[in-house]
């Protein structure tokens, strides 16, 4: 599988043809644009609103046909044996298919690249010497800053060939880079290939370790629904639920180099905090009993309880007649939306037009002839509006979990059987609000009054959902995730590992439940592609006690000198081993993050300013001018740099309430780098990370195992080139 690098501009030179061919493609793209942009609409809409609605359209279209420049507009190449779709027994002579980010056509409608998506290029991806799906040569290209500088071919029928790692893969794969996270459509894995082409009707989890790459597959899976049901989910929906803020400007950039515009990125705080303003916290044993599915049936019983079976007749008055519905048929009719089972808001609209039509029914008896006019006019008088208040009051979800968390005995009424007394007053607010507009509501507050609303009136459903970082839900988030996608589908991404909540899953089983995806295809991914063998088998130490049974990511990039332990002299030495540290990465290319325990980040920032090093927040976009950031441990999750600069790992463990969860931070933050990482400490490490005895020292320190020590003074040289923080 030769790769070739060219500088020559000649004709006969295969480089210079596939430039020839990258210009010709950005000229037919640019000309696909000045088409649409060129389009008049004045002849052919009826009236302003379809005017606006077609034009809203083309301003979409030319908006996603706009180059990328530092984006390849193809980065491979399929050389099919026959005609695609034609018998291989006619001879047919093969194809040729550009594959890239988009479809592009020339001025006569011939395909100059297809899209990735497109069933013609799945071979790309899957195709191999085993099983090569008609083709006999795959050619991959290399850029430098957008431009064409290499290409390597596999010939999938050639015997004489050996099966190698692609070199160009793992280049684009281990190139480092600054910016947001980018194109990774040309590094998609054949397992990864077949999760992201899965049928939109089912829900598919990806459990994956550090660095497998569960996050593209999930971006990916995103873009390509969108392209194979794009008028269904038009219509439905679709929406990236991500950790948190900084997280989500990482990834927003990268939909968009995949053909794909209009995709809602949210928290799911922001998904449940719609009119509610979040201003106060719950302490961890608070948090987790809220979060806890239970508190989804003591809401249920709650609003139930407004209901009251009636015991009067209801008189409607019209004219000079009176009519009467006693008491035994009004309670039928409630038992029987009860039954039911409905939404609390919609048996509240139902009653009252069910006792207007048991008054029509005794009009016709009597002999008139009412029509649906009258069954509306009597369902609006006072008696009718009158008993229906008494019986099915209109419940506000927002009032009633302020009285659930304020009202003691309210509480224990509909908490009976489901919660202890000492949970029922590890919730109960120790200093009651007056109003819902001057309660301090926490982050778990706002999922249960999401969930009262949903009892109230239903939620709308998404086409389709992904859920990154899963694993920290709590049962009630999972909850709220699932009503936004109950018609539809869901793609769930996490580690069970990385679970660095008090309520974080203990199973993907118990995690789909609480969605109500019980019947979803679990897929693991366990190839590493991201993090070097060295760092992931450091972290992959922890593993036995924060994820018993979970099997350690098997990273296919081997890279001496990756991982460094560092001790400094003692605490007041701490700051400048850190600062030594990071100048030492900042001597390489790509982005560098220093992650320490959240305690830990003012002393640093200070450090490092009086140091002269200006340092981004996390979410914040790297520049070539500006490459370090300063990571709070508890915002690491998602992110990845080049190099890593961790400091003081017990502190990491020390920050969190308990010390498995400590311990789940730890794992994170251990395996954020993707061509290297530092550790540097005072105080011990903890015992998992301990130097072992049969470890050669490395400047008084003896160097973990699996751990390649750097000389003193100097830091480790990356083999392999350069890996971009950004899943495979």
């Amino acid at each position: 599988m030769p790769a070739h690098e060219h500088e020559s501009d000649t004709t006969t030179d295969p480089l210079a043809r596939e430039r020839a061919h990258l210009t010709a493609s950005r000229s037919a793209l640019r000309a696909m644009r000045e088409d649409a942009q060129a389009l008049d609409i004045r002849d052919v809409t009826a009236n302003w609103v379809n005017a606006a609605v077609l034009q809203a359209q083309i301003d979409e279209r030319i908006k996603s046909l706009a180059d990328l420049a530092h984006t390849p507009l193809f980065f491979g190449r399929l050389d099919y044996l026959h005609r695609v779709g034609a018998e291989q027994a006619e001879g047919a002579e093969g194809e040729q298919f550009y594959i890239g980010r988009r479809h592009v056509h020339d001025a006569d409608g011939d395909p100059m690249v297809i899209d990735w998506r497109a069933p013609v290029s799945q071979p790309f991806y899957r195709a191999s010497r085993k099983d090569p799906q008609d083709v006999g040569q795959r050619r991959r290209f290399g850029y430098t800053g957008g431009e064409l500088t290499a290409y390597e071919d596999e010939h999938l029928t050639d015997p004489a060939e050996a099966e190698q790692t692609s070199k160009l893969l793992q280049a684009e794969i281990e190139r480092p880079r600054v910016g947001p996270m980018r194109d990774i459509v040309a590094t998609i894995q054949p397992e990864q290939d077949e999760i992201v082409r899965s049928e939109l009707g089912g829900t598919v989890c990806v459990q994956g370790g550090p660095g497998t790459g569960k996050t593209a597959v999930g971006l990916h899976r995103v873009a390509y629904l969108l392209y194979a049901h794009r008028e269904r989910l038009a219509r439905t929906g679709t929406l990236v639920i991500g950790p948190n803020r900084s997280f989500l400007q990482y990834i927003e950039q990268v939909l968009p180099a995949l053909g794909e515009l209009a995709v809602k990125q949210a928290t799911v705080d922001d998904l449940v905090t719609a009119g509610i303003e979040v201003r106060g916290s719950d302490a961890a044993d608070a948090a987790v009993v809220k979060g806890d599915a239970r508190m989804a049936q003591v809401l249920r019983r709650a609003i139930r309880s407004h209901v009251t079976l009636p015991t009067e007749p209801v008189v409607v008055v019209r004219g000079s007649r009176r009519w009467r519905v006693p008491a035994y048929e009004l309670a039928e009719m409630v038992t029987e939306l009860l039954a039911r089972d409905m939404r609390y808001g919609a048996a509240h609209e139902a009653l009252p037009q069910r006792i207007a039509h048991s008054v029509l029914v005794r009009m016709e008896e009597a002999g008139e002839a009412p029509d649906d006019r009258v069954q509306n006019a009597v369902a609006r008088t006072p008696a009718v509006k009158a008993a229906v208040k008494a019986i099915w009051p209109a419940v506000d979800p927002a009032k009633l979990v302020l009285r659930l968390l304020i009202d003691a005995e309210f509480l224990a009424a509909h908490a009976e059987g489901l919660l202890s007394e000492d949970e029922q007053k590890t919730i109960l607010w120790t200093k009651p609000a007056r109003s819902v507009k001057s309660a301090k509501w926490s982050a778990a507050d706002a999922v249960l009054i999401d969930e009262a609303n949903d009892l109230v009136a239903r939620t709308h459903s998404l086409g389709h959902v992904v859920l990154d970082e899963a694993q920290d839900l709590s049962p009630m988030q999972y909850r709220a995730v699932g009503r936004r996608c109950t018609t539809g589908s869901a793609t769930v991404l996490g580690d069970l590992a990385q679970g660095t909540t008090p309520w974080s899953t203990e199973s993907w089983a118990q995690a789909l439940h609480h969605l109500g995806k019980s019947d979803a295809v679990v897929e693991e991914l366990t190839a590493g592609f991201r993090v070097p063998r060295e760092v992931i088998a450091y972290a992959s130490r922890l593993l036995p006690v924060i994820s018993p049974g979970l099997a350690a990511v098997e990273s296919v990039r081997e890279s001496p000198g990756s991982l460094e332990v560092r001790e400094a002299a003692g605490p007041a030495e701490l700051d400048a081993a850190v600062l030594a540290a990071c100048e030492e990465s900042l001597t390489r290319e790509g982005s560098i993050g220093l992650i320490a325990a959240d305690a830990r980040i003012p002393a640093l920032a200070e450090a490092l300013m009086a140091a002269g090093h200006a340092y981004l927040s996390p979410g914040e976009e790297t520049t070539a001018e500006s490459r370090l950031t300063l990571v709070p441990a508890s915002l690491a999750k998602g992110l990845e740099y080049d190099y890593v600069v961790l400091d003081e790992p017990a502190a990491v463990v020390d920050g969190e309430p308990d010390e498995r969860t400590g311990l789940r931070r730890l794992y994170v933050a251990l395996t954020r780098a993707v061509s290297g990482l530092t550790v540097v400490h005072a105080t011990p490490l903890p015992d998992e990370l301990a130097p072992r005895a049969d470890s050669s020292p490395s400047g008084g320190h003896p160097s973990p195992s699996g751990v390649h020590p750097s000389p003193s003074g100097g830091h480790p040289s990356p083999s392999g080139g350069h890996p971009s923080p950004s899943g495979v």
